[in-house]
């Protein structure tokens, strides 16, 4: 029996999209998707932009190298997405410093935009400490950085 492999997303250029369906359990009483939920689809989006760009996390952590921690996080709500809606996310790069890793992350339903965050993740070792990004990682980021977008501006 063939087993469809799990989602990954793909690319278009710089942009990484990552499909999600809202199920009955995203939403809250009045059917409309929690607001919690959205962070675990950016968070997807995000995990699987790492691996398609050949990051292996978990590999990192196991040998002891580190982890990605969210250090900052601005979320904007829009509209609301409700049961059945197919949403898409987009992910892309806004920034890489030694340390750091800035991102813009859109839900969308259409050409509808539902939810908009500018994300921070720090590569911190095992201790939670910073800790410089691998070379692999830094060079994966930096080919993506896309110029500054509209809408949401980090301080």
């Amino acid at each position: 029996m063939p087993v469809p492999p799990p989602p990954s997303g793909c690319f278009d250029g710089a942009r990484h999209f990552y499909a999600v369906r809202v199920y009955f359990e995203d939403t809250d009483l009045s059917g409309v998707v929690y607001h919690a939920n959205y962070l675990r689809w950016f968070e997807r989006g995000r995990s699987d932009m790492l691996r398609l760009l050949g990051i292996d996390q978990r590999s990192a952590q196991e040998a002891g190298e580190g982890a990605f921690a969210v250090t900052d996080l601005a979320l904007k709500y829009l509209r609301p997405a409700r049961l059945d809606d197919d949403v898409l996310i987009e992910s892309t790069v806004a920034d890489v410093s030694r340390v750091t890793c800035s991102l813009v992350q859109k839900a969308l339903r259409g050409g509808e935009l539902l939810a908009e965050a500018q994300v921070r993740v720090a590569f911190v070792s095992p201790q939670g400490r910073a800790r410089r990004l691998p070379a692999q990682f830094h060079s994966a980021f930096t080919a993506l950085v896309a110029p500054p977008p509209e809408g949401l501006h980090h301080p």
